[in-house]
């Protein structure tokens, strides 16, 4: 299909309006006229030109020292790297504001931003969780700081879905203990969960692995330590029918009950000196 004169002259304008905007922008970033280059900054950035805008505004913070626009700059600075989804840029140069103006019109919103960027940050729950730890560290002091803040709901949201990460991740690591029957570890794992996840959905599974770590755990014991180990099996299960008497697993749960209780009273019918 043959291109159209019109097109041909549209093109070759667009080519040169954007040439002469990519011309103007390098003789910005060489200019020496700080006001200028700022104004030509906060431009760029109001019009979401957030590449150049960071860019011109890197430069100037250093050369705006003791200066009112400052503090814009430093703002606005860390915002381009929060628009351009560099998350762990703009956490710093957030943190690093509110350092530097504590006081400032923007300190509540670079807070926020500050606990955003670390949130966003924050990987998915089968990897390491120090950077999950570090948002939810920063959003309690936002909202201890700012406990009336507009973005609060926002705040809490973000909690509750990084404290989630954290409940998943601490389950998959018990279970992870139970998959590889290392039961000593998976039972000592799973007991930690309850205690620190009581209302999780998790809590029926924990405890059931839990009781079939313990029980496992018991049945490769040495003779000297199975009454003790599968007595605990027991109380296991004894928890885990008074918390869920209606569970899916309450009859294995119950066969592994019901062998505890009988290699108990065999080993108590044992003598002494053959169960040392």
């Amino acid at each position: 299909m043959p291109i159209s004169r019109l097109t041909v002259l549209f093109l070759l304008v667009s080519t040169l309006v954007l040439g002469s905007c990519a011309s103007s922008y390098q003789r910005l970033l060489k200019n020496p006229d700080v006001n200028k280059k700022y104004e030509a900054a906060i431009a760029y950035y109001e019009k979401g030109d957030y590449f150049r805008a960071g860019t011109l505004l890197e430069d100037l913070i250093p050369l705006l020292k003791g200066r009112p626009e400052a503090e814009k700059a430093q703002f606005y600075f860390a915002n381009t790297n929060y628009k351009q989804r560099n998350y762990v840029l703009s956490a710093f140069y957030f943190k690093q504001f509110n350092d530097t103006y504590p006081t400032s019109a923007y300190a509540e919103e670079s807070a926020f931003l500050n606990a955003k960027s670390l949130f966003l940050d924050s990987p998915g729950f089968e990897l390491d969780q120090t950077n999950t730890v570090s948002a939810l560290e920063s959003i309690q002091d936002f909202l201890n700081r700012y406990p009336e803040s507009k973005f609060k709901p926002e705040t809490e949201n973000m909690s509750q879905e990084l404290q989630k990460k954290l409940e998943n991740k601490a389950f998959e690591s018990a279970r992870l203990y139970y998959q590889l029957r290392y039961n000593q570890a998976a039972v000592v794992a799973l007991t930690n969960f309850q205690q620190d996840y009581p209302a999780s959905g998790f809590a029926e599974q924990a405890a059931f692995l839990r009781l079939t770590a313990q029980f496992a755990w018991a049945q490769e014991s040495i003779e000297s330590k199975q009454r003790e180990r599968f007595s605990e099996a027991v109380s296991f299960y004894q928890q885990f029918l008074d918390a869920y008497p209606r569970s899916k697993n309450l009859k294995a749960a119950q066969e592994m009950y019901d062998v505890s209780q009988a290699q108990i009273v065999k080993l108590k019918a044992m003598p002494a000196s053959a169960s040392n």
